[in-house]
C-alpha cells in the first residue's frame, strides 16, 4: 500500500539549533538538530544566524545549494520512528 508522505506546513528556527515544526497531518514539535552543526557540511552552521535562515524548497529545508534536509527524515526524527515503521502504519 502506497503512503503519502507528510508535508511540512511550517518551520520556525528556535534557539540553540532547534525548530519548531508543524506537518500537513497535524503531527507537530520541536526537534534538536544541535548535534550536527560543524560537521561536513553543516559548518555552514557554526554562524546560528545561518541555521535559522532557511526555505522550505519541494518539501526540504534548504539553507544553501549544498545544505538540504528532507523534512521525511525531519517527521521519521520528530515521531520517533523507522521509515519501515512509517511506512508499514
Amino acid at each position: 500500500m502506497y503512503k503519502d508522505f507528510p508535508k511540512i506546513v511550517s518551520a520556525k528556527p528556535l534557539e540553540n539549533y532547534k525548530l519548531f515544526l508543524t506537518f500537513d497531518d497535524g503531527i507537530s514539535g520541536e526537534i534538536a538538530l544541535g548535534q550536527y552543526k560543524g560537521k561536513g557540511v553543516f559548518e555552514y552552521w557554526n554562524d546560528e544566524n545561518n541555521f535559522k535562515n532557511f526555505q522550505i524548497i519541494n518539501n526540504a529545508l534548504t539553507w544553501n545549494e549544498d545544505l538540504d534536509i528532507d523534512t521525511l527524515n525531519l517527521y521519521l526524527k520528530l515521531t520517533n520512528q523507522t521509515f519501515e515503521e512509517y511506512a508499514n502504519c
